[in-house]
């Protein structure tokens, strides 16, 4: 298990194959089982504030969580920056889980504005995952609704960068699911930005 600080209010923790057959938990019973599901995540905020001193009690805390290809779980827990009053029943947690089955045809995120694009561009160039501007045959971005969309078209890259890739645009964008009927809605009424592999363009002209 890896945990790491992104900043005093998130944290990312990656499980691999290992650290789940240690807990009995595998890919189908983690989306099936939301008791161990819980039951898991309740260990991890534990070593989580052991660790990086990252403490929840009487914090709000969401949590995405998606399954990385290779078969990884990768979550990112956020917590209120403000301390909510305690109540005498702890609730149950309820998180979001994305299982992103990157060897589909598409896939789509979300930015919330252009600088998150850029941002997400910027850190390819400059880290060793800058090969995942060709993770795709088609890279677009569209505008919609106030926000950014990157749009991944017969996406054929190898399962090692496709963990590398769920693991590094997650801390910039959020994943769409249902991403064919959504294209759908983008390409009838989005504004196409960038028509031929966009994160290639962002890096080359604003990166």
């Amino acid at each position: 298990m890896k945990i790491e600080k992104l900043n005093e209010n998130k944290i990312r923790i990656i499980l691999n194959l290992e650290d789940l057959k240690e807990k009995n938990i595998d890919f189908h019973s983690f989306m099936a089982s939301p008791i161990e599901t819980q039951s898991l995540f309740l260990d991890m905020l534990a070593l989580a504030e052991e660790e990086v001193g990252f403490v929840t009690k009487n914090y709000r805390v969401s949590i995405e969580a998606l399954a990385a290809s290779t078969g990884d779980f990768i979550f990112t827990l956020t917590r209120s920056p403000e301390i909510v009053e305690p109540t005498l029943k702890r609730k149950k947690v309820h998180m979001r889980r994305k299982a992103i089955d990157l060897t589909k045809k598409i896939a789509i995120y979300r930015f919330d504005d252009f600088d998150d694009f850029i941002a997400f561009c910027t850190f390819l160039d400059h880290t060793t995952v800058n090969h995942l501007n060709q993770l795709a045959k088609s890279i677009q971005l569209y505008f919609y609704s106030s926000q950014y969309y990157l749009v991944f078209k017969q996406i054929h890259s190898r399962p090692e960068n496709l963990k590398a890739f769920c693991s590094a645009i997650t801390e910039f964008g959020s994943y769409v699911h249902h991403p064919e009927l959504f294209e759908r809605r983008l390409t009838e009424y989005g504004h196409l930005v960038m028509k031929t592999n966009a994160i290639r363009t962002g890096i080359k002209y604003f990166a």
